[in-house]
Formats: structure tokens, C-alpha cells, sequence
């Protein structure tokens, strides 16, 4: 049989479906070959996120090993190459644990809920034309519904696990999430003015100038409100292991654990493709028709590095800074730059409500002013809100007090 596409199917434009489709057309019926295309489609989608996760992992290690003057995973294979599949084999072969007093079913829920969102994510995500599994025209928003699942996930683990410090790292967790979800929505709103668009094959488009240069001021609120989203270092409290042991998770083991890490590892990566798509012009540069897809795991290496980078380097916030720093730093200047934003493009938008490559470099060149002002600004004032109001100086305990 030969099995085409509709021309009003929504996969219809995504390339890797419709060959897949087509090929397994000639054996099956057209029905059971939608099916199968689509479940061949979603192990792709899985594996790829999976393996990338792992070979995050043993990059990230040897980066931070560099970092702190170590040499890093190197019993392995090649420099280390087979760490990650020899942790995957520990973690397998590892008892399963449940605690007795927890809610079994929730708890064994955990490990998917956090797998699910980065895989549901990397399903909009193009790494070059065409190549989505679904191009949304709310491809944004449905970004948005879907990291609310890590939230609900995290709360889950704690509370299923009968575990205290479980629940301080969950509540810890879920705090953060709710405070970081405001600046970052409110940076993305300043992106969905200037494209006209929510659908990411749209934004990507409307790229002329990458947007990290359009608006600096809310690429530098989404990096900083996405850091803390993934419980990376400086911002995370949810399993800080001085404090709290390992936070929400404390109580997993096995394959519920290996499937913790794989989320976490891979919800970098995929946090690096959003922000490729939305910031860095996506698969845009150079032959980007033969090369698209090489510029676009370009970009997500470089973001990547950027993440390992500030997790080597910077110390954990304390819970109140981390809060602090989402609602009285980050909130104002995304406000400020969703202001600014509109003024620009009410402004300088053409009658068919269009912004050319001009008018993009000249709301560059004003986002970098209102930028520079703003962190000189703001900056200055959290500065002398935790600078001591007086030299520290011990407590003087009288004759009575010292006996």
C-alpha cells in the first residue's frame, strides 16, 4: 500500500514522520502505519533524550573535575567515557527500596512525572526546519503548562516519602519553581511581542537578529529564572546536601533514582534547546539548510558549558536570598523589559505590524542601555540591603552571663 499524508494533517510537516510513515506504508495498512510511525517517532524522541542525558553527564563531570583542578570520571573506557553506562549497570542492579510508610503508588509515579516534561518538551523543540514533531502555533505556552509538571512532581516525591527532609527539600522546591515561573513567563512575553508569534518555528524565523541581542535584558532573566527552575547550583536548595541530605529525593533508589538523574540531566539539555530556539536564532547560520541542525547542537554545547560553568563556580543561596533575588531582582526587570519592549514595538512596527532587521538593532542598541542601567541599578540596591549595617563584632556577656 502506499500511505501519503493529507495536506491538513498536522504531522504533515514534520519530515522525520512523514518518511517513516511512508516507508512503513508499504507493508501495513495506512491506519496501523500512522500508529506505528508515531510510537517509532516517540522511542526516538525518549532514547535521544535519555542518551543525551547520559553523555551530558560524563561532559559535565569532566568539565567540573577541570574546573576544581581534578581530572573527572577516567576508569571507564576512554577518558571515561563509559562512567555513565557503568553508573546506569550500579543503579539496576541496586535493591529498589519503598519506605514503609509511604504512598506507594505516588511514589512510584515520581520518576516518570520528571522524565515526562523534558521528553513532552524536546516534542516542539526544531533542530532545524521542519524537524519538530508538532509545530504548535502556541508552542510557547504549551512549554510553559509542561514545566509546570516538574512542580507537581517534586511535591509528589516529598510527600509520598514519609520523610522529613523530603519534605523540606520538596516544599524548598516548589517555592522556588512558583516565585522563578513569574520572571520567566514575563521575559517570554517580551520575545512573543517581537515575533509576532508563539509557535517556535515562527520565532526562529523572526531571528534577523538572534534576540539575545534584541533583548538582553530578558535572556539574562530566562538564563538566570531557568538555572534556578532546574535545581542547579547556586540555586539548589531543593537538595542541598549539607542541609538537607539529598532533599526530595532522599528516599529513591534503583531505577527510580537512575530515572531522577536522567531527568535532571537531561532537563539541561533540553532548557539549552528552548533557549537556542528562543534567543539564539535556533538552527539559523552558515549552509543552515544542509547544516541547521549541526548550528543548533552547537549552540546547545555552548549553553550547556555556560550551565556547568556557573555550577562550578558559584556557592548555594540561602533560601531567603533565592527568594529574594526572584521577586525583588528578577521580577522588576522583566517587568521594566516587557515595558520597554511594548513601547519599541508599538513604535517602531511597520502598518503591516512587522519589525525589519533596523528596527530590530535599534531595539537592541536601547534594550542594551535599559539593561546596563537596570543591573547598575538594581544591583546597587540588593548590594546595600546585605551589606551589615556596622562592623561584627562578638557578644559581650557580663561577670553573671559568663559564669
Amino acid at each position: 500500500m502506499n500511505c501519503v499524508l493529507g495536506a491538513d494533517n498536522i504531522l504533515n510537516d514534520t519530515v522525520l514522520y512523514r518518511v517513516i510513515y511512508e516507508a512503513v506504508g508499504h507493508v501495513l495498512p495506512c491506519g496501523v502505519s500512522y500508529v506505528v510511525a508515531g510510537l517509532a517517532m516517540m522511542l526516538i524522541l525518549a532514547n535521544g533524550v535519555l542518551l543525551g542525558a547520559g553523555l551530558f553527564s560524563w561532559v559535565e563531570r569532566r568539565l567540573i573535575g577541570r574546573f576544581h583542578n581534578r581530572i573527572g570520571p577516567n576508569r571507564w573506557g576512554p577518558f571515561g567515557m563509559l562512567q555513565p553506562l557503568a553508573d546506569l549497570v550500579k543503579l539496576l542492579t541496586k535493591e529498589d527500596l519503598t519506605p514503609r510508610g509511604a504512598d506507594r503508588i505516588v511514589f512510584a509515579i515520581v520518576p516518570v512525572a520528571m522524565v515526562a516534561p523534558v521528553i513532552l518538551m524536546m516534542a516542539v523543540v526544531p533542530f532545524a526546519k521542519d524537524t519538530a514533531l508538532v509545530n504548535l502555533n502556541v508552542g510557547i505556552l504549551y512549554i510553559l503548562a509542561v514545566t509546570s509538571i516538574t512542580s507537581i512532581a517534586i511535591f509528589m516525591a516529598g510527600w509520598s516519602s514519609d520523610n522529613r527532609y523530603a519534605m523540606f527539600g520538596a516544599s524548598r522546591g516548589v517555592a522556588v519553581l512558583i516565585s522563578y515561573e513569574v520572571p520567566v513567563v514575563m521575559s517570554l512575553l517580551g520575545v512573543v511581542m517581537v515575533a509576532g508569534s508563539m509557535s517556535l518555528d515562527d520565532v526562529v524565523s523572526a531571528q534577523a537578529v538572534p534576540f539575545f541581542l534584541v533583548q538582553p535584558l530578558a535572556f539574562f532573566v530566562f538564563l538566570a529564572g531557568t538555572s534556578a527552575e532546574l535545581n542547579r547550583t547556586p540555586f539548589d536548595v531543593a537538595e542541598a546536601e549539607s542541609e538537607i541530605i539529598a532533599g526530595y529525593h532522599i528516599e529513591y533508589s534503583g531505577v527510580k533514582f537512575a530515572l531522577i538523574q536522567a531527568a535532571e540531566f537531561g532537563a539541561v539539555l533540553t532548557a539549552s534547546a528552548v533557549m537556542v530556539t528562543l534567543f539564539l536564532g535556533g538552527w539559523s547560520g552558515p549552509f543552515a539548510s544542509y547544516l541547521g541542525w549541526a548550528w543548533f547542537l552547537l549552540k546547545i554545547g555552548v549553553l550547556a558549558f555556560v550551565f556547568s560553568w556557573i555550577r562550578a563556580t558559584l556557592p548555594r543561596l540561602r533560601i531567603d536570598q533565592l527568594l529574594a533575588f526572584a521577586w525583588k531582582f528578577l521580577l522588576p526587570l522583566s517587568i521594566i523589559n516587557l515595558f520597554a519592549t511594548a513601547l519599541e514595538v508599538y513604535f517602531l512596527r511597520d502598518a503591516a505590524g512587522t519589525l525589519d532587521t533596523t528596527d530590530l538593532w535599534i531595539m537592541g542598541g536601547i534594550n542594551f542601555g535599559v539593561a546596563f542601567a537596570c543591573l547598575l541599578i538594581f544591583g546597587t540596591l540588593i548590594k546595600e540591603k546585605v551589606r551589615p549595617a556596622g562592623p561584627v563584632t562578638g557578644a559581650i556577656l557580663s561577670p553573671g552571663e559568663a559564669d
